[in-house]
């Protein structure tokens, strides 16, 4: 059996969602100035509209591109796409995941569309192939409950028909983002910089301006999803206005990690990080004969939201509620010895762990839960 490591992460936060906070966070350091003040107050609003031209910098949104606030987080950006744009065109639904299965239901289901929807087993990215450039295409850039990414995006027309909605709460900040390829790009306050929970961000490429200025819904949205006035697409939202009250704590949650992330060195210090993080989980796996990859090519593995399978044949000969249970016994055992937090696998996903690598995790600490991870294997396949 494993002996216990002497060394334990400092800060063992591994979770895929809210992350961790990043290094050095205190609530002391959060601006209260306007908490308490209405949500339509000029300074109120100029704090939001500043909240989006950081995050613009330091995710490199080209110029011509408008950003707006959703609630409900990257699921309420992503509704708020379809709910609005959806609808003139055929549509294709990349399901490769959860997530990306949620949105083809929705489309299905919610939207009364009829969408093709391309999927492929876990572990693996669809067959891009079957992309229609004509048809208006959904899909998670990074399959947060996979481990799976996009292999690139030369699949996607250049000359395209169609608008390309693209989910990447869990690349932006991460991974680059091939701007011209995309139409749509949406993430949430809690994923690659460790914000609070409950607010997401739209970003609308100049097609989607248009699509919104020229389309109008046959089925009536949702006001908090509402991106139209009577004219088209409503530019005051993409100047700090907001559809509903949004919480001020989040938006000054939001601009201490959107700065912390500038002060560190920008977009490319943060991917930087993410790889190097991932870099030091890969060199455990590597050596170590009972996990593997749920992400079978090494191209379409995720850096950030990495998915791992038990492939020790004592367990793998278990069925899968005798995996979970064995992976949520695991995952007792390090949170009782406080060496790491919510390294279990999703809900919807094939039993296993899940460690998020992202810029806001230090690399130390993902090389030390390698031994923790062992010792843990150890203790719950002995009992």
């Amino acid at each position: 059996m494993t002996g216990k490591p002497n060394l334990k992460p400092a800060r063992p936060w591994f979770s895929s969602g809210p992350t961790a906070k990043r290094p050095g966070w205190s609530r002391e350091g959060i601006s209260t100035e306007l908490l308490g003040r209405g949500i339509r107050a000029p300074e109120v609003v100029a704090r939001f509209a500043h909240g989006l031209t950081l995050t613009r910098e330091l995710l490199q949104v080209p110029d011509d591109w408008a950003l707006v606030y959703a609630p409900g987080s990257d699921t309420g950006a992503v509704e708020q796409a379809m709910w609005n744009l959806l609808g003139p065109r055929p549509v294709q639904v990349l399901a490769f995941e959860n997530f990306g299965q949620v949105w083809a239901t929705d489309v299905r289901d919610a939207l009364k569309l009829a969408p093709e929807i391309l999927t492929a087993p876990w572990g693996r990215f669809p067959d891009v192939t079957k992309v229609d450039p004509k048809a208006d295409v959904v899909f998670p850039w990074n399959g947060t409950t996979s481990g799976v990414r996009a292999p690139g995006a030369d699949w996607i027309a250049a000359d395209r028909e169609g608008l390309v909605i693209c989910d990447a709460t869990s690349a932006a900040f991460a991974m680059p983002l091939p701007w011209d390829r995309l139409d749509v790009v949406t993430f949430s306050f809690q994923k690659a910089l460790g914000g609070e929970a409950g607010l997401g961000v739209t970003a609308l490429g100049p097609r989607a301006v248009a699509r919104l200025d020229a389309h109008v819904p046959e089925r009536p949205v949702p006001k908090v999803l509402r991106l139209r006035d009577g004219k088209g697409f409503d530019r005051s939202l993409a100047s700090g206005s907001m559809i509903n009250t949004f919480s001020v704590w989040t938006l000054e949650d939001w601009v201490d990690a959107v700065d912390w992330g500038l002060s560190a060195g920008g977009l490319p210090e943060l991917i930087r990080r993410t790889e190097a993080n991932f870099a030091a989980l890969a060199a455990w796996v590597e050596r170590t004969g009972w996990i593997d990859w749920l992400a079978e090519l090494p191209e379409e593995r995720s850096t950030t939201s990495v998915c791992l399978k038990i492939v020790d044949p004592r367990v793998a000969a278990r069925d899968e509620a005798a995996q979970r249970a064995l992976v949520l016994r695991m995952k007792a055992l390090l949170e009782a010895e406080g060496a790491a937090f919510d390294v279990e696998g999703h809900r919807n996903a094939p039993p296993g762990l899940r460690v998020w690598c992202g810029c806001t995790v230090e690399a130390a600490d993902v090389g030390a839960l390698g031994p923790w991870l062992d010792w843990a294997f150890a203790e719950a396949l002995a009992e």
